[in-house]
């Protein structure tokens, strides 16, 4: 029976599963955490990311691997230079260091689509209209900002395209992650030379992008090993949870996010939901936020609570947290758009109670997604499906209970230990035998989990007061 191995390099650690290519089950795992970083300035060194992959790796104690893929951090920027060397430390998805120049690109383009709106002409353009998450706005900082660099730059990649790059010396991507880029076209499929012209009408775009590759094409070799094209984090939890049309995904890490599976391409406007591709062929409209389970994180370290207690206070208040609100734009936000925000309390009295402050971070976060699944269904798209939760958020006894509360869904917790290294051990499989992924769904248990029966709670009253605190920017 051969193995695969899956990696997720996140923005916190790289994580390396080997399962068994036929049944999935887990026989090797290595973390390994990767130098903090937070916004507005959050970069790392990708040798940081291979000193991880390498301690990872060995922890996970893999014998010989038929096929390895890599999954990480969407969005990102990896310039290198003419001899394929790291000119400057990668700027993370998180970096809200080119929140201006998003609005510039849409301000251009305006100007290029001249009877559109330039929101709407990218929208249909790239699938998604940028924000400083977005890879394009990250060029078009590095071009205003250094100069020097920019004169140096002859190869741009993705996280994930730069150790696929380390594993097999191919500068390639999949469609997946380059979807995230905001200047390669999901409906299309293939980059917007348009949109580049944008940021530098001078520059070979051809030449600078790597190569996209198709669905389970493989990137090459490392020794005996057969290396997938890989993909982002989004696109391989879509992969290790079995996600179909309909099922919502709502994952619950440093950041949060949701997203599901469609048929067809989406365009959204108004930006609130990226019309990405995934990983498999089809498409995997996402909505993205910049605050989840480290807004649940700082209010603990603050109540001088471990998570356990903290979980425990936030379980012991009633809903609503009795008139509290937290809206949780701690770091700034990306879904709704305010890179400069921070976070907001609203309704604190004399006898407030650290359950309340519990309850209420716990409240804010879920109520954000909610939000982001009010924006998805709005597009047209199926989300009557399963509402799966994984991420970090997804071990607290809290956030299970709070999201199927206050969306007034059973709430599925996959048993998958790591979605995302999984989903890339899914793709691996896919690579080597040759085999369509929604085969292995069920040889694998992907998706399968324990069920939390929502509770009857006046989630509309504790949704309306958190809008009202949103509101409070707008005053």
């Amino acid at each position: 029976m051969s193995l695969v191995a899956g990696v997720d390099s996140s923005t916190r650690s790289t994580t390396v599963e080997v399962r068994h290519a036929d049944t999935g089950e887990l026989v090797g795992r290595g973390r390994a955490s990767h130098p903090a970083t937070a916004p507005p300035v959050s970069e790392q060194d990708p040798a940081d990311w291979w000193t991880a992959f390498e301690a990872a790796w060995s922890q996970a104690g893999a014998s010989p691997v038929a096929a390895l893929s890599v999954a990480a951090q969407q969005h990102g920027l990896v310039a290198l230079d003419g001899r394929r060397r790291v000119i400057r430390p990668a700027k993370l998805w998180n970096d809200t260091e080119s929140s201006a120049d998003a609005g510039w690109l849409i301000a251009q383009a305006a100007e290029l689509s001249e009877d559109d709106d330039g929101r709407d002409w990218l929208a249909r353009r790239t699938g998604s209209v940028p924000v400083a998450s977005f890879t394009s706005t990250k060029l078009s900082w590095l071009h205003r900002s250094e100069p020097e660099a920019w004169a140096r730059l002859a190869h741009v990649l993705l996280p994930h395209d730069w150790l696929t790059f380390q594993l097999t010396g191919e500068l390639v991507t999949d469609r997946g992650d380059a979807s995230g880029t905001g200047y390669w076209s999901p409906q299309d499929g293939g980059y917007c030379w348009d949109v580049l012209a944008i940021i530098d009408a001078h520059r070979d775009w051809p030449a600078v992008l790597p190569h996209v590759l198709g669905p389970f094409e493989a990137a090459g070799t490392w020794g005996d090993t057969t290396i997938g094209p890989g993909t982002g984090d989004n696109m391989a939890a879509a992969l290790g949870l079995g996600v179909q049309p309909g099922d919502v995904v709502v994952s619950v890490g440093t950041s949060g996010g949701l997203f599901t599976s469609a048929d067809c391409a989406v365009v959204d406007p108004s930006g609130a939901v990226a019309g990405f591709a995934d990983a498999a062929g089809r498409f995997l409209p996402l909505v993205g936020t910049l605050n989840a389970a480290g807004v649940s994180d700082a209010v603990a370290r603050l109540l001088g609570l471990d998570l356990d207690s903290f979980d425990g206070l936030a379980m012991a208040s009633p809903p609503g947290a009795g008139g509290l609100t937290l809206v949780p734009w701690f770091d700034g936000e990306r879904t709704p758009d305010r890179p400069a925000a921070s976070g907001l309390l609203r309704g604190l009295r004399t006898d407030v109670s650290a359950e309340q402050v519990a309850r209420a971070a716990v409240e804010g976060v879920v109520c954000g997604l909610l939000h982001g699944l009010d924006k998805l269904a709005a597009t047209g798209v199926d989300t009557d499906g399963r509402l799966l939760l994984t991420g970090g958020g997804a071990r607290s006894p809290a956030y299970r209970q709070v999201l199927a509360d206050l969306s007034g869904r059973v709430v599925t917790v996959p048993d998958a230990g790591d979605a995302v290294a999984c989903g890339a051990a899914v793709q691996a499989a896919a690579v080597v035998d040759g085999t369509d992924p929604s085969t292995l769904t069920d040889a694998w248990g992907l998706g399968l989990g324990p069920e939390v029966e929502p509770a009857a709670v006046d989630r509309e009253a504790v949704r309306q007061a958190y809008a009202d605190a949103c509101r409070l920017y707008d005053a």
